[in-house]
């Protein structure tokens, strides 16, 4: 296949590069940069500097089969102080990319979020569960899923949309918006110990990035829909601070701060539809997952 992976310079687009080059397919990366990085873009493939905003012109010089559609304004903080940049980025940009697959028959993968829609849960939440989103950002990525599933209800396209729990793994930068376990084990290599807002008690579904990889191949084969991508367990964040203690030999008194305004308490996703319709689930234990990251960031 001749595919376009949008923010494929980033942390999980870069390992999507990656897995589509190793089995064969021709690759094109659309990145403006503005968080990607150009060294993770794989020699193989080839980066085309634009804005997802703008993205005709890239979609018409490369004509792609498929398109991975991870680029996004991703913090939630930026959504919250500046709503209508991240639904520049967001919607505007989703419809674009929609507008411009549909010019060349390409089916489009979206990377969407589980936590930041659903909301707070009382168990791991199945697609069909009440969506909640309490950020911007929830709302502007549940947005892109609607006109992913107007699309194929009014074309007859089969994009899929696939939302993602808390992912982590190599190339996840240790600061800023990144996820809590580079933020962690960052400190830990550096020196500090990890800073916990709240209690700790505060849970999420931890997915490795190689299992999202392998999710998103699985959605190029499907029919179209939403599915979750997590692992269907929760780990509150004093777990979390443990296990990543265990894996990196490093016992260090995490400090407290105070609760985040807004911050969810229970997110965890059930993955079972993905399960039984795209052959999917978890491979990765946390604690391995945990093992591989660690060692990526020490190297």
């Amino acid at each position: 296949m001749r595919a376009i992976v949008t923010g494929g310079a980033g942390f999980i687009g870069s390992h999507v590069v990656d897995a589509l080059l190793a089995r064969g397919d021709e690759v094109h990366v659309l990145d403006d940069l503005s968080t990607g990085k150009r060294e993770r873009v794989a020699a193989a493939a080839e980066l085309h500097v634009a804005d997802v905003r703008a993205p005709v012109q890239v979609f018409d010089i490369v004509a792609p089969d498929v398109v991975l559609h991870l680029a996004a304004q991703a913090d939630v903080r930026t959504s919250v102080e500046r709503p209508d940049h991240d639904a520049d980025v967001n919607v505007l940009g989703t419809l674009r990319v929609l507008e411009a697959a549909r010019r060349h028959a390409a089916k489009v993968v979206f990377a969407s979020t589980g936590g930041a829609i659903y909301g707070e849960c009382d168990g791991p939440a199945p697609e069909t569960a009440e969506r909640r989103p309490l950020s911007p950002y929830g709302t502007s990525k549940l947005c892109g899923e609607e006109y992913l599933a107007m699309w194929n209800r009014l074309y007859g396209t089969s994009h899929v949309t696939l939302r993602l729990g808390n992912v982590y793994g190599a190339r996840q930068e240790p600061h800023g918006e990144a996820g809590v376990v580079a933020i962690f084990m960052g400190a830990l290599r550096d020196g500090g110990a990890p800073r916990i807002y709240g209690d700790g008690r505060q849970t999420r579904d931890y997915v490795h990035v190689t299992d999202v990889v392998r999710a998103m191949l699985a959605a190029l084969e499907a029919g179209g829909g939403v599915f979750n991508v997590g692992t269907g367990v929760e780990t509150s964040v004093l777990d979390l601070c443990g296990a990543i203690a265990r894996v990196s030999g490093i016992e260090r008194p995490p400090g407290f701060g105070p609760a985040r305004r807004g911050e969810i308490q229970r997110s965890v996703l059930d993955p079972s539809l993905a399960a039984r319709e795209l052959g999917w689930h978890p491979e990765r234990s946390l604690d391995s997952g945990l093992a591989y990251t660690w060692g990526w960031l020490t190297a």
